[in-house]
């Protein structure tokens, strides 16, 4: 059973403890990847994931009702990823879009199959370069399927700056297909 999200998530459905395990497996490695590209290392991106889903759980009958599930659990671990920083010593001020990290490729679905291996080589190393803000907004959005308004949230910049970031992204990855 996979848990489906939409905007308003019914907490009481977290009483069941399948949900929760539905719910861990369809947020961990999105949000184990988000807090990778800030960290910079993957055994506190781990930790750092397992405790805000473990907290989610524990604290389920104290939450009246988060709007977006999506954006409370992705800011969460912003949060906590910045507070591990700062309190290694290793922080000091970075733009959040510079830190995503260049080792995530582009989710492959089965139409992106058939496109074949060299396009798929071709468009990663146009994600790869794409200004860092627009790389981390395209993969927010077009990876881990949030919406605008979720990504905005999360970094803290307005939709409009959010919209055009993408429309930079997907025009430089329409270059891939032109030239070729």
């Amino acid at each position: 059973m996979q848990v489906i999200l939409h905007d308003k998530f019914d907490w009481a459905a977290l009483n069941d403890e399948q949900v929760f395990k539905d719910l861990y497996k369809q947020y961990f490695v999105k949000l184990y990847r988000f807090a990778a590209s800030l960290l910079h290392c993957h055994e506190s991106a781990e930790e750092i994931v397992h405790d805000v889903l473990i907290n989610l759980w524990k604290k389920r009958n104290s939450f009246l009702q988060i709007e977006n599930l999506n954006t409370y659990l992705y800011v969460s671990v912003k949060n906590l990823c910045l507070n591990a920083l700062r309190d290694s010593g290793k922080y000091s001020y970075i733009a959040i879009e510079d830190l995503y990290d260049k080792q995530f490729s582009c989710a492959i679905d089965p139409e992106t199959l058939l496109i074949g291996k060299e396009k798929i080589n071709d468009l990663n190393a146009v994600i790869d370069h794409l200004p860092p803000k627009c790389k981390m907004i395209f993969r927010l959005i077009k990876e881990d399927g949030l919406k605008y308004k979720q990504v905005a949230e999360i970094l803290n910049i307005s939709v409009k700056t959010v919209e055009n970031q993408l429309a930079i992204a997907i025009k430089k990855l329409g270059t891939v297909y032109q030239s070729k």
